[in-house]
């Protein structure tokens, strides 16, 4: 049965090489620098060894993160399901630390990681739960995951969304966002800065940690819950935020995009 595509000269399912090929070189040309040294101290502060092997699920064709836990210490690996980006990062970090793989099959034995790190991908996978279960069963008992994802409630003044280049997004209507998914695919993939893999999948904090729980994860975390030793305004913040789950809940309303699952020890 031939295929008969839904928009004149272009279909994400006939071009699909094409598009990711463009959406590398987008996300290569407009990738931001990340502080990735929170994120360690945070997982050290959660159990992970100092040398521990961490693994960077979707780490792009710059793999940053694992460059710096690398640089940080740790024995880091990363994972990218798109050839072109992870040629790409395979001349960053060499092939003996790169995985050629999606997040819902990870090519790596059970209980093989202390930490995997799960960051502006789970938004894009076709299966978070899948993806998920996989992230727990390679971590060791104890072991962590940090999830960094789209946060459904956050709010900015510009709209601004990190994801699609429509004012709001994150605010509109599940039906209204099918109707964007499309037009990206099949009719203009610049809303989604070309990626063949646009953001279907919008959580809040509370959504994460009942993700969590459901492939087994025991205790959850976000960045507030970790820095009640900090002084100045984020300490005194975290404090009150330890003591008082209604602010703490007004808190993650915001802030909600970064959680550390933590799996259950042996």
């Amino acid at each position: 049965m031939s295929f008969v595509p839904l928009a004149r000269g272009f279909d994400v399912r006939t071009d699909q090489r094409s598009l990711e090929d463009r959406g590398a070189a987008h996300f290569a040309e407009h990738q931001t620098a990340k502080d990735w040294a929170p994120l360690a101290g945070y997982l050290r502060q959660l159990g992970v060894p100092s040398d521990g092997r961490v693994l960077v699920v979707g780490c792009g064709p710059k793999p940053a993160a694992v460059e710096e836990l690398l640089r940080m210490g740790f024995d880091a690996f990363g994972l990218e399901p798109v050839p072109g980006s992870y040629e790409s990062a395979c001349q960053h970090v060499g092939t003996e630390r790169m995985y050629l793989a999606g997040a819902e099959a990870l090519p790596a034995a059970a209980e093989s990681f202390d930490a995997v790190v799960v960051h502006s991908v789970l938004e894009h996978v076709d299966s978070p739960e899948l993806s998920m279960s996989e992230a727990y069963r390679v971590l060791k008992p104890g072991g962590v995951a940090y999830v960094g994802t789209t946060n459904r409630y956050k709010f900015s003044l510009k709209g601004g969304n990190g994801e699609f280049r429509i004012p709001y997004y994150n605010w509109f209507p599940a039906l209204v966002k099918e109707g964007y998914i499309l037009r990206h695919l099949h009719y203009d993939p610049s809303l989604a800065a070309y990626t063949p893999r646009p953001a279907v999948h919008w959580f809040s904090f509370s959504d994460l940690c009942k993700l969590g729980r459901r492939v087994g994860f025991a205790w959850f975390y976000a960045s507030v819950d970790l820095m009640h030793d900090r002084s100045g305004v984020a300490g005194v913040v975290a404090r009150v935020c330890r003591w008082s789950p209604w602010l703490r809940a007004a808190v993650l309303t915001q802030l909600g995009g970064g959680i550390y699952m933590v799996k259950r020890p042996a």
